[in-house]
């Protein structure tokens, strides 16, 4: 990482983003050798990624044919307004980079329980019923197992910090509280 001081060095702060963050983008080798990047729902679990797909189509050729991977989530904070100059213009966020490789899930059991945890991250109040047995047969799980992951974020100017720490911490009290409803 070029800035060092934008690195992320505690660890739940990365793993509570990869648990927060709805949509990541993947990133895999085309065939025609250009890289392709797909967004995608996804559960991080001790370690690793999984996501579901349908059993054909680009992704699953691409990690099929090269399963090096690379995955990427952020949480746009907020833009900070350029007073006087471009220069002074800023960005404030938080990202995780990870680069890893992407395995084709085949054992029952691991597949049920990454398809159960997609459920119960997206839909956390239930309801949702058991997996069709033909839907399962459709579909592919894929887990990415990690072996690079860096975070990196600016959160500004320690006057700013200060404000974003706080709205953070505001939002991550209001996302425990509906998880637990």
């Amino acid at each position: 990482m070029r800035v060092s001081k934008k690195a992320i060095k505690d660890m739940s702060v990365i793993i509570r983003l990869l648990s927060d963050s709805h949509v990541g983008r993947l990133g895999t080798a085309g065939k025609d050798g250009y890289p392709m990047i797909k967004p995608l729902n996804f559960i991080y679990h001790e370690g690793k990624i999984y996501f579901h797909s349908a059993q054909q189509g680009e992704k699953i050729e691409d990690i099929k044919r090269n399963s090096r991977v690379c995955f990427e989530v952020d949480l746009p904070i907020t833009y900070v307004k350029s007073e006087g100059s471009p220069c002074s213009a800023d960005y404030l966020y938080r990202s995780v980079i990870i680069r890893g490789r992407a395995y084709i899930v085949e054992d029952k059991d691991e597949r049920l329980f990454a398809l159960k945890r997609l459920m119960k991250k997206y839909q956390p109040e239930g309801g949702f019923g058991d997996f069709p047995v033909e839907k399962l047969a459709l579909t592919a799980v894929v887990r990415i197992d990690i072996k690079e992951m860096t975070g990196k974020e600016d959160l500004g100017k320690e006057t700013e910090r200060q404000a974003v720490m706080e709205l953070l911490a505001k939002k991550r009290l209001q996302s425990d509280i509906l998880e637990r409803q």
